[in-house]
This record gives structure tokens, sequence and C-alpha cells, in this order.
């Protein structure tokens, strides 16, 4: 038994929960009452220092094949600690559940076997922790089960699990309130270790590739790195305003010019926009440079990467997600995004493509208020392009599918194409109907650089308010000489979503930000 301190704390025999009703406030109370018998016994109700020995799930792996007879025989004697999620009680005796980190098993409570500790486990309720001493045997259900020998109360636990915690199914009490969420769907679990196992494979891909794991700052003073509206803070001591980061992609360039040739990070970003299912204001990249690599190159590793990564973390190729069933072994479409809109918009000919009026009359039927309309009317030719594949084609790009010749006006930091500069090098991965990555092979010539930061801050000045500023620093950089690079950033979240079915952003973020509730 591992103790502290057991003096009833002041309070704790008339506590108090001002957010809980009639019904409840009655529980807490009762509870808060339980926790002074364990007290009253010996037993600090939130103690510290119980290091269970063993594991549910390798008790259950070890004896799966054990009959009655084989454990009457020789049952050796186990130490599990965990919550108690299930009860049944049949007076003198009862079965209890627990779950610890890694599943759950029966144990069997007898005052027979424990005698006066008998008192204290009827003190408990579901939600305590509690630990459990006792060697293995088959109940009559042929159910792997512990006989308690020992029993030692943990925590207590004073509010009670939600009328239907097995399988607690409101939305809103599942994000704001993860713990309860975790507690009541074993599945929700799930998710995140897949989510953990997704990441640490990215790791292991990159670092057998010889790229180097980073950490850049996280805190701006220049908004930059991608086009897109940021958070703004303060730094009292400096007092400056900061920019919370959008993106990492300027500071890992500059490593390169310093000579780090292949970086990542896995990173928070954090961008002023809306919310969606598909989007969160903070959310995990992983951004990666590689010298001497072109986009087409980064292509080629996204499919090995991401092929690789779906067959670790859902053990194989083919994933279900929603109503489809998405391939993600090799050989993945890739499509110029002309020919794309042009496939999705058959009046368009190639002609039409190059045609700034023709294209602003095709977006315009898909405008539906006097603001849109006077942002198109205020739109270049690349960024009709750009608008008529969000449209008309992202959402149908179902299955893995690289897009490529993104005009360079909607592509800030890609290199021109060599063979036409109103296309860069880019690409990006589109599943499921929404981009889960951007790639492109990097612009190092400084001249051009400051163009188009200086093409950044006219399009502010028009009005769009998705812009980055002009880094001075940054045209430093390259202008000491960044080599031939490629570079390219995933959404981690957006992945996990798809290797796990998830239909919201919000069920792969353990706690995505919500709108505080009306007081």
């Amino acid at each position: 038994m591992a103790e502290t301190d057991n003096k009833t704390p002041p309070g704790e025999k008339s506590g108090e929960a001002a957010d809980l009703g009639s019904k409840e406030q009655e529980i807490y109370q009762q509870r808060l009452d339980k926790a002074a018998k364990w007290r009253e016994a010996g037993f600090n109700p939130y103690g510290n220092g119980y290091a269970p020995q063993h594991r549910a799930a390798d008790i259950l792996a070890t004896h799966a094949n054990h009959s009655m007879e084989d454990l009457e025989k020789d049952a050796p004697v186990y130490d599990v600690a965990g919550r108690i999620v299930a009860m049944r009680s049949f007076g003198k005796a009862a079965f209890i559940k627990l779950r610890d980190r890694s599943g759950e098993i029966q144990a069997h409570v007898k005052k027979d076997a424990l005698g006066d500790l008998y008192e204290v486990f009827k003190q408990c309720d579901l939600g305590d922790f509690v630990a459990v001493q006792g060697p293995i045997f088959r109940s009559k259900t042929g159910e792997l089960s512990l006989s308690a020998t020992k029993f030692v109360p943990l925590t207590k636990s004073l509010r009670p699990m939600p009328e239907k915690w097995h399988g607690l199914t409101d939305v809103e009490i599942r994000y704001r309130q993860r713990y309860l969420d975790l507690v009541s769907n074993p599945d929700v679990k799930q998710v995140f270790l897949k989510r953990s196992k997704l990441v640490k494979f990215i790791r292991s891909f990159l670092d057998g590739r010889d790229f180097v794991e980073v950490e850049t700052p996280m805190m701006h003073p220049l908004v930059s790195g991608a086009a897109a509206r940021p958070f703004v803070t303060h730094h009292n001591t400096y007092d400056i305003d900061l920019f919370m980061r959008i993106a990492p992609e300027l500071y890992l360039k500059r490593l390169v010019v310093g000579g780090m040739e292949r970086v990542y990070e896995i990173n928070r970003n954090f961008r002023n926009e809306g919310v969606s299912t598909r989007h969160n204001p903070e959310f995990t990249m992983l951004e990666f440079y590689q010298a001497y690599a072109t986009y087409e190159d980064l292509m080629d590793l996204t499919e090995e990467m991401l092929s690789e990564a779906s067959r670790h973390v859902t053990g194989d190729s083919k994933v279900k997600y929603g109503e489809h069933v998405i391939d993600f072994g090799k050989g993945w479409k890739r499509i110029p995004m002309p020919e794309a809109i042009r496939e999705a918009v058959p009046s368009l000919s190639d002609k039409d493509m190059v045609d700034v009026d023709r294209l602003r009359h095709e977006l315009l039927k898909t405008v539906h208020s006097e603001v849109e309309r006077r942002a198109v009317d205020a739109m270049n030719h690349g960024e009709l392009v750009g608008a008529l594949f969000e449209a008309h084609v992202e959402h149908t790009l179902i299955h893995p599918t690289f897009i490529t010749q993104y005009p360079t006006a909607v592509s800030p930091l890609a290199r021109r194409n060599d063979q036409n500069p109103e296309i860069t090098d880019r690409f990006e991965l589109f599943v499921a109907g929404r981009e889960i990555a951007n790639a492109f092979s990097e612009l190092n010539d400084p001249l051009d650089q400051k163009g188009r930061f200086q093409a950044q801050l006219d399009a502010k000045q028009r009005g769009q308010q998705e812009t980055m500023d002009y880094d001075e620093d940054y045209i430093r950089a390259l202008e000491h000489g960044m080599p031939p690079t490629a570079g390219e950033g995933i959404g981690i979240d957006r992945v996990a979503m798809l290797f796990t079915d998830a239909a919201s952003i919000r069920d792969v973020i353990l706690f995505p930000l919500l709108k505080p509730l009306a007081k």
C-alpha cells in the first residue's frame, strides 16, 4: 500500500461541484463520503507510488490457450492496476473489470479471501482506480480472471461517468471532455495510437534517408511561409507584435542555405481562418527539404512514403474511407492542372485556358454573392485557373492524385518552369477530395523571389487577406546561395483522418479548438 497522507483535506466531507445538478451533486457527496471511509481504513484516496507488475493484455495472451484444468494445476499470481469499468456484485463476492493501458481483465473479489479489505472494496464505484493481486483462473463462463487475494484502492472518482459511458455519443462532450471520450469509447484510443504510429513511421522513414529533424521558431516577426491569415501575439519585453507560425518553410530553407541539405520538422502551425471538418486553427504539418532534388523526385518519395505508411499503420495498402476504398498502392496519377480543368469543364478548350475573360466568365458561374463576384473580377489569369480547379476538380479526386503545373501567380515560393515561366515546378497531392500535400522545386533565385514577395504585397493592397510579408532576411539568405532544392509539406492530421476513417479533423486531434460554451 502506498501512502503519503491520510488526513482528510479541508472541505472533503462537504465538497461542492457547482456545475452538477441535484442528482449528480448527491452522487458527488456520496463518493466524497466513500473517500473518507477509504481514509478511515488507512488508504489515501489520492495517494501515489503503486507500481503494478503486469499488464492485462499480456496476462490474457499468455493464458489464451490454457484450460480451466491447466490453470488449476499451475496458476501464476499476477498484479494489475486500472480503472473499474464494470462491476457485478453478489453480496459477499463481486466480479469487476479493470482497464489498463493495454486492455481489460476481469477480477473476482470475495469477502472470504479479502477479509476486512472487502469492506473497503464495497466503498468502490465505477471509475475508481484499484490494484488487484491474485492467481489466474477461468470463471464458469470460461473468462480468464484474477482471483483477488490482495486489493488496494488507489484513486477515488468523485464524478460518475456519463449514463451512456459505454459508448459516449454526444459529439460536443466527446471533443470538450476528451478524457471522458477515451474512457467511454475504447476505439477512440485506437485512433490516436494509429496517429502516433503514423508519426513514428514518418520519422523513421526520413531518418533512414539521411534527413535531420530540426526545430524552428513558432513565433515569427513576419507573416511568412504560406499565404494565410495569422494569429497575432505580443512580446512584452521587446514590445513587439509577433505572428504565430503559419509554416516553417523559410526557416527550413535558411538551413539548406547553411549546408543542412536534408532537413525536416513535424511542427504545429496556426492559421486564423475558418473551422470545418478538415480545418482546425492549430494543426500539425510535416515539412521537409532535400537539396539536389526536384519536385518530381518528391512525388516518387511521397508515393513511397505514404504507400508504406498505409501498410504500416492499417495493415493494407487499401484503406476504407467513408463510402470509398482508397488504394495507396503505387502507381498514382499525375495530371497537369489545365488538363484536369478541361476534363471537368469540357466546354473549355486549350485556347480558352489562356483567355482571361473566358476563364472569368466560367468562374463567375460558381459564385453566389456580390463580394465573391468582386473578388473574381480582381483575379489575374493564374488566380482564375487556381480558383476554377478548386471549384470543379478538387472534390472529385478520390484516389491519390498528383496535380502539377500550378500557375506562378498562386505559387509565390515555387520555382518557375524553364519552358513556361507562367507555371511552376509544383505539385499538390489530393486524396478523398482534399489536399494532403504541397511540394515544389524551390525558388532559389533571389531576384525572382523579390518580385514574388512584391506581388504578395500588391495582392494585399487589392484586398486579399491571405498573403505573405516581404522577408528581407530570407532574400539575403538566398543571395548567399541555396543549392537546387525541393521541399514539401504534408498535413499529418489529414493523413491520420484517411488512415482512421475519420470524417472530421476533430476526431484525430486530441483537443481541438472549440467555441466556448455560453454561460
